[in-house]
């Protein structure tokens, strides 16, 4: 969450560059009254246990000397109600002013583009160039159900629309790509492989932006008096790892990537991509995170970029990296890349990772600290995190790019060790 002081302190520039978010941030005003508020009852507090304690001193010297102190006790008599009413209302001041803080989204960088939506995305760069077919293209669904490797119809009827049953070599492909992806970032580019819980707290949740907000988008999971909610990306129970710790600077950068299967009740999307495995309720992902010193955490955004484009690299799958517009980009995020890939069976670029930096919005909600120095104050880390990429995408990618006229799909060089086949048929 934003800091409190800063944004007191900047209330005018704080409202004027999140509204370019799309939203009325005028109430952040009513924080700045609250603060102000707070500073005056916390004085007033302060001076009415002054009272008291000076009230309790001369109190005990009169009786010492066997007088009556009557009348400074009347005097007193109702400074214990008035700092229990004040100390009341700072409580209900610092909540409505967490609560608020609690649903205002991140400030977006200098550098991130002003727009309403993705029409206003800066496109960064083109790598490679979409092949030209000299056979009627089919996209991935028909590919999948002729080839025996996607059954949507069974998926349907064990659990509902927007799942999967990957079968045979489709069922190879998804766990081949895992494999791909985590040891290209692990022994190629340095980072710490992780599994992580795939059932989170509602703390977990808060502390990486997606509650209050998302609430209702959220799976959750009963037991009993217990519950708990299946996290929408890895990146969720990775952020808390150091949830409520403090690191040593020197470990820093500290550098995950992390497999899940997420889940997301996509409740925002209603009508959208309901065909095929673009918007699964539950999908596998590979994600990318760091924890960083603030000012080393733009650099990082960029090699995190980089690491995740090496995956299509490899894969031989032609993309595109877009700057969000401060319209499109995430609740809890500064600044944000999106890689897209190109899929012919829908003839554009879609979206298939996101690299983002959250600063330090993040670490403030999951009360994240490091230090310099052992002697040294703690200041809070910088948190990324980013695709590595999403695998169900990467699989439809996979199979429209690499099909062929027989309706067979080949095989990417860099999978096949993982394969141990040329050909999908």
């Amino acid at each position: 969450m934003l800091d409190l002081r800063f944004v007191v302190e900047n209330i005018d520039d704080v409202v004027k560059r999140l509204s370019n978010r799309n939203g009325d941030f005028t109430y952040l005003y009513e924080i700045r009254d609250l603060y102000n508020r707070r500073k005056t009852i916390i004085l007033d507090v302060e001076a009415k246990k002054a009272m008291r304690n000076d009230a309790s001193k001369k109190i005990g010297e009169i009786k010492r000397q066997k007088g009556d102190a009557t009348a400074i006790l009347n005097e007193v008599a109702h400074l214990g109600d008035d700092i229990k009413a004040l100390d009341d209302e700072l409580k209900a001041i610092e909540e409505k002013i967490n609560d608020l803080l609690a649903i205002t989204p991140n400030l977006p960088h200098a550098s991130v583009p002003v727009g309403k939506d993705d029409t206003a995305n800066i496109e960064i760069k083109k790598v490679g160039t979409p092949r030209v077919f000299d056979f009627p293209i089919k996209d991935h669904i028909a590919l999948g159900e002729s080839l025996g490797i996607l059954d949507f119809e069974r998926a349907a009827k064990i659990t509902g629309t927007r799942f999967v049953v990957d079968k045979g070599l489709g069922a190879r492909l998804e766990r081949s790509l895992i494999q791909f992806m985590m040891d290209l970032h692990t022994y190629e580019h340095g980072y710490t492989e992780v599994i992580p819980p795939y059932i989170v707290n509602e703390k977990s949740m808060f502390a990486t932006g997606q509650f209050p907000k998302f609430k209702d988008d959220a799976f959750k999971v009963v037991a009993g008096e217990n519950s708990w909610y299946l996290n929408p990306t890895a990146e969720v129970p990775t952020i808390n790892l150091y949830r409520d710790e403090i690191l040593d600077g020197e470990s820093l950068p500290i550098t995950y990537v992390s497999y899940t299967t997420a889940f997301r009740s996509e409740a925002g999307s209603a009508g959208r991509d309901t065909r095929g495995i673009l918007r699964q309720h539950q999908f596998n992902k590979v994600e990318l995170i760091k924890f960083t010193k603030p000012e080393h955490s733009y650099d990082e955004l960029e090699k995190m970029l980089l690491n995740s484009e090496e995956v299509l690299k490899r894969l031989g799958l032609p993309y595109r990296v877009v700057a969000l517009s401060t319209g499109d980009m995430g609740f809890g995020m500064a600044k944000t890349y999106d890689i897209e890939v190109w899929l012919p069976g829908q003839h554009m670029y879609r979206e298939i990772g996101s690299i983002s930096n959250a600063e330090d919005y993040q670490a403030r909600r999951a009360n994240i600290r490091f230090k310099r120095t052992k002697d040294a104050k703690t200041e809070w880390v910088h948190t990324l995190n980013g695709s590595g990429l999403a695998v169900g995408r990467t699989m439809i990618a996979i199979i429209e790019n690499y099909q062929n006229a027989d309706g067979t799909i080949t095989v990417p060089e860099a999978l096949r060790p993982y394969m141990r086949v040329d050909v999908i048929k």
